[in-house]
C-alpha cells in the first residue's frame, strides 16, 4: 500500500521483554474499618474493593490496605475502555494480594468513574481523595486529566495517568505513547505505507486529546507536500456521520484520516464502507478500542485500520495472562487492560523501592526505573514528562472474528519488530 518504505527505527518498534511483576510500598495514616468484598467478574464497575483469594467479604482495618484510585470512563459510550482498564488493575491487584501485598498490606482498588466527561471526572476525583487514596491509575481521556491530575498531584499523589495528549505531560508518569511520538508515525504510515498525496482530516473538536492530534498531523502533513483536502470538526454523540462523510469525500482526498475516539470512529469507517467512497479510510490513536469494531462492523472495521498499540495478544509472553484475565472475567482482555495493569505493577514497585507512596521518593523511584518489565514490554520514563521511551506504536486492522491485531502488511512494508 505506497510506493516508499518508512523508516521505522526511530519511532515504530516493539518492545520485546520477559514479564516480571514489581513489588510495592506505601504508606497511610486512618486507623478507620474498611469492608471490602471481593465482586464477580461480570460486574467490575462498583465500589472499592480488596482483591482476594479466600472468603467472598474481607473486612480490614484501613491501616492494613492501600488505596489505589483507578480513573476513566466507567459507565457513559466509552464504558468498554474503562472496564477494561479496570479489570486490568483488579487483575493486578490480585496478583500483588495473592503475593502479600505492597509491604505486607492489601491492595484496594478504588474505582472513579469520569464518564469521559472533564466535569465528572472533577466530582468524581474529589470524591476519591476525600474517601482516602494513597495512588491513583488514571485517566484515561485527556480532557478530563488536564482537570483531574492537578487535584490529585495536590492530594500528594503521583498519578500512573493513560493521557496521550502532550498538554498532560509533566502531571505524574505514563505508559502509552504520547501525540508527539503518535502523530510522527501517522504522518509516516499516510505518506510512506498509504502513498498518500492528498488527505481529508476528521476530528473531535470537543476532546483535547483529539484537537491536539487533529493540530499535529496537520502540521506534519503540511510539511510533507500532503495537500489538506478538508479539515472537518465533529462533536460526539450522533448516531451518524453521513453528512461529514459525504462532505468530505467530495473534497477527493486520498485518505480520510478519522481523529476521533472509537464511538464515533466506528460510526465513521461504517458510513465510508457502506456508501463505497473512494478514500482509504485510517482512524487515529483515539479510535483504537474493542468497541471500534462494533461501532463499525467487522467489515467495515476490516478496511479501516487503527493507530494504536500491540493488541493484548500481539505482546510477547501474554498467553499466561491472557488465561488469566479469561478464567477471572470469562472475556478477553480490553485494548487498554494490559497498560493499567502494567500501570498498577509499576506503581507498586517504584512504591517498593521508595518505601512508601510519599510524593518526592515515588516520583525519584519511577524516574529510576529502568528494569521493569511487565505485560506491554519493558518501562522507562523521561525525565521531567514522566512520558515513556520509547512507546510502542502499531497500526492494528481487525480480522473475521472481531479482533484487533498488528496489520501485517503494514508490518512487513515498515519491517516493524526487525
Amino acid at each position: 500500500m505506497g510506493s516508499s518504505r518508512i523508516n521505522s527505527a526511530g519511532a515504530i518498534f516493539l518492545v520485546i521483554s520477559t514479564l516480571t511483576l514489581g513489588a510495592c510500598s506505601s504508606n497511610s495514616e486512618s486507623s478507620a474499618k474498611v469492608t471490602t468484598t471481593t465482586k464477580k467478574a461480570s460486574s467490575p464497575g462498583d465500589g472499592s474493593e480488596v482483591v482476594v483469594d479466600g472468603p467472598t467479604t474481607t473486612t480490614l482495618p484501613r491501616e492494613a490496605t492501600y488505596r489505589i484510585g483507578l480513573e476513566g470512563p466507567l459507565t457513559g459510550e466509552q464504558r468498554e475502555t474503562g472496564i477494561g482498564m479496570l479489570r486490568g488493575a483488579r487483575m493486578a491487584a490480585k496478583e500483588l494480594n495473592s503475593n502479600g501485598g505492597i509491604l505486607g498490606k492489601q491492595v484496594v482498588v478504588v474505582p472513579i468513574d469520569d464518564k469521559a466527561d472533564p466535569v465528572a471526572g472533577v466530582a468524581a476525583a474529589n470524591a476519591a481523595i476525600a474517601s482516602g487514596l494513597d495512588g491513583v491509575v488514571g485517566p484515561y481521556n485527556s480532557g478530563a486529566g488536564l482537570q483531574t491530575l492537578p487535584l490529585y498531584i495536590a492530594a500528594g499523589l503521583v498519578p500512573i495517568r493513560l493521557t496521550s495528549s502532550d498538554q498532560t505531560a509533566g502531571l505524574g508518569f505514563t505508559l502509552q505513547p504520547m501525540t508527539s511520538q503518535i502523530a510522527p508515525v501517522a504522518a509516516e504510515t499516510v505518506t510512506g505505507w498509504l502513498g498518500a498525496k492528498s488527505v481529508g482530516i476528521i476530528f473531535d473538536s470537543t476532546q483535547a486529546y483529539t484537537t491536539d492530534a487533529a493540530t499535529a498531523m496537520k502540521a506534519l502533513f503540511t510539511a510533507a507536500g500532503v495537500t489538506i483536502t478538508s479539515y472537518t470538526p465533529i462533536k460526539p454523540g450522533k448516531k451518524s456521520y453521513s453528512s461529514v462523510v459525504a462532505k468530505v469525500a467530495r473534497t477527493k482526498p486520498d485518505v480520510i484520516y478519522v481523529d476521533t475516539y472509537y464511538p464515533e470512529g466506528g460510526l465513521i469507517a461504517k458510513e465510508m464502507f457502506n456508501t463505497k467512497v473512494k478514500p482509504q479510510c485510517l482512524a487515529d490513536f483515539g479510535a483504537y478500542d474493542n468497541g471500534f469494531i462494533p461501532a463499525a462492523g467487522i467489515k467495515a472495521a476490516k478496511k479501516c485500520p487503527v493507530l494504536g498499540v500491540p493488541a493484548p495478544s500481539d505482546f510477547p509472553g501474554a498467553g499466561s495472562l491472557i488465561a488469566t484475565y479469561r478464567k477471572l472475567y470469562k472475556a478477553a482482555p480490553g485494548a487498554w487492560t494490559p497498560y493499567a495493569y502494567d500501570s498498577l505493577n509499576v506503581l507498586a514497585a517504584a512504591a517498593s523501592v521508595a518505601g512508601s507512596f510519599e510524593a518526592k521518593g515515588l516520583t525519584a523511584a519511577l524516574n529510576g526505573t529502568r528494569r521493569f518489565s511487565g505485560w506491554t514490554g519493558r518501562v522507562a520514563f523521561e525525565a521531567g514528562t514522566g512520558n515513556r521511551i520509547p512507546a510502542p506504536i502499531t497500526v492494528d486492522l481487525a480480522n473475521s472474528r472481531g479482533e484487533f491485531h498488528i496489520d501485517q502488511d503494514w508490518a512487513e512494508f515498515t519491517d516493524f519488530g526487525e
